[in-house]
């Protein structure tokens, strides 16, 4: 569908569906949303211009993805929510495949804050972020109060036990083509400790920072994206916003990056009367990585075969290491030994291949980010940041297969190509024959991982934590 037919299409259905809407007068896709869109709609009323928020399916389509439920899933669950006081925006109208829009839904604009790295950082939030960490616990109390039968929403949503949710997220990676010992590791690991008894709720399943709006005065005013919500285990919820990615540089803040584990768990506990297992919100930290490092490879997997393949999409799929430092920090923390970059080409070469990089990422980086804005600005900054990725990988990428071959080499007691090797590793860790406690295997786990995010995104704190490790 064109531009021009989308916009007419949509106009249509906000001039029919809301009420004293006269046109639609812009239409913006936001930035981020790599497995959704997300955009700003200006309409003319009597009262003058109003904004709405419209959530779209990638490419116009219903998601189809394992862990995701359907838009109209989504839809409902927010206005059931709503109605059982959680933060919500209120839902309009959800779209059908008669208007031509595509699958989704519009909803009511809200003000504040939604980015992860501003809600930690951003001085107008230093009053309420002490707050933010109670506030956190006491919505996802009411969440997990929502009774999913006199709701209707167990119709609408998968049932999943610790021991369930744990196969489905490792099925789903060892579906692609790709060994990654630490994912096995930790999948291993996990089995090993699932928790021994557990509630039976609600999940939202990606409550975190990033996905709640914060106001500079009321504090946490709207919890959003509900796409992978299920019933099961509610302290998945408490362990995803303590897992590491959704710090956002904080480690030493457990909650978000803005709060402390005690204070969430108070706001919970007090809103709920019911007490939190720290060895079972231990495990779903755990849990948090695993299941996002196996999120971002399945952005890659989207780039490959789904119907958005954005520029971003890639750049996520590096993510997964990060994740993957992060099981390291919390299972088999220690010392590692860093590779120094090689020159990526001779000084006489003119240019040098850095050069033609960082060139086009300055290009990206300033002309291109300067003239733009909105999601096109957004997506310079990804495609830019992906060329200093390449950078990296062509100066340490060569030195990092070599080692990681000959510690597998070893550490498996047979020849083999890297690729070989690698494969090896991941069907002993599956099969069992390969015991979690080997210090040799903790050892190439934490080299080739930690050299690996040195690669993919050296600023992560998860990785600044695991190289000064002794």
């Amino acid at each position: 569908m064109s531009q021009p037919e989308f916009f007419e299409a949509l106009e249509q259905v906000v001039l029919r569906e809301i009420p004293g809407c006269t046109a639609l007068e812009a239409v913006e896709r936001l930035s981020g949303g790599a497995s959704m869109e997300t955009y700003r709609l200006v309409i003319r009323s009597a009262a003058g211009d109003q904004r709405l928020c419209m959530r779209r399916g990638a490419g116009g389509v219903d998601r189809d993805n394992v862990s995701a439920i359907g838009l109209a899933a989504e839809s409902l669950l927010m206005r059931t929510a709503r109605t059982h006081g959680v933060a919500e925006p209120e839902v309009y109208y959800d779209l059908k495949a008669e208007d031509a829009v595509g699958v989704g839904f519009i909803m009511e604009w809200l003000d504040g804050e939604t980015l992860g790295a501003r809600i930690v950082r951003s001085p107008e939030l230093e009053q309420v972020r002490p707050r933010l960490a109670e506030q956190c616990g006491r919505e996802l109390a009411k969440i997990h109060a929502i009774d999913v039968d006199q709701s209707g929403l167990r119709g609408h949503l998968p049932t999943l036990s610790p021991e369930e949710y744990l196969e489905q997220t490792w099925e789903r990676y060892r579906e692609w083509d790709t060994a990654q010992p630490m994912i096995d590791f930790t999948g291993m690991w996990l089995r090993q400790h699932l928790p021994e008894q557990h509630d039976v709720a609600l999940v939202h399943n990606d409550f975190r920072n990033g996905n709640l709006m914060i106001d500079h005065e009321k504090g946490l005013v709207a919890v959003l994206d509900w796409e992978t919500s299920h019933i099961g285990d509610p302290i998945r919820d408490l362990g995803w916003i303590c897992t590491n990615s959704w710090r956002f540089g904080r480690r030493d803040l457990e909650v978000g990056g803005f709060g402390i584990i005690d204070d969430l768990i108070f706001g919970y506990e007090d809103e709920s009367g019911k007490a939190v297992d720290r060895d079972a919100l231990k495990f779903w930290e755990v849990f948090g990585s695993f299941w996002w490092a196996i999120g971002c490879l399945g952005m890659t997997d989207q780039y490959r075969n789904g119907p958005d393949a954005t520029v971003e999409r890639p750049a996520i799929g590096r993510r997964s290491s990060e994740c993957q430092v992060d099981c390291v920090n919390l299972l088999i923390p220690g010392a590692v030994e860093l590779i120094e970059p090689e020159p990526l080409s001779r000084p006489s070469d003119m240019p040098r291949v850095d050069e033609l990089l960082t060139s086009v990422r300055d290009f990206l980086h300033g002309e291109v980010m300067s003239s733009t804005t909105g999601r096109t600005n957004f997506l310079a900054r990804v495609a830019g940041n992906s060329l200093d990725i390449v950078d990296r990988e062509l100066a340490i990428g060569p030195e990092l297969r070599r080692r990681e071959e000959a510690r597998l080499a070893d550490l498996l007691q047979r020849p083999g190509s890297f690729d070989q090797l690698r494969w090896s590793l991941v069907e002993a860790l599956r099969d069992g024959s390969m015991s979690l406690d080997r210090q040799d295997l903790h050892q190439y786990l934490r080299e080739s991982v930690v050299n690996q995010v040195s690669i993919d995104q050296p600023k992560y704190s998860g990785f600044r934590f695991a190289a000064t490790n002794t």
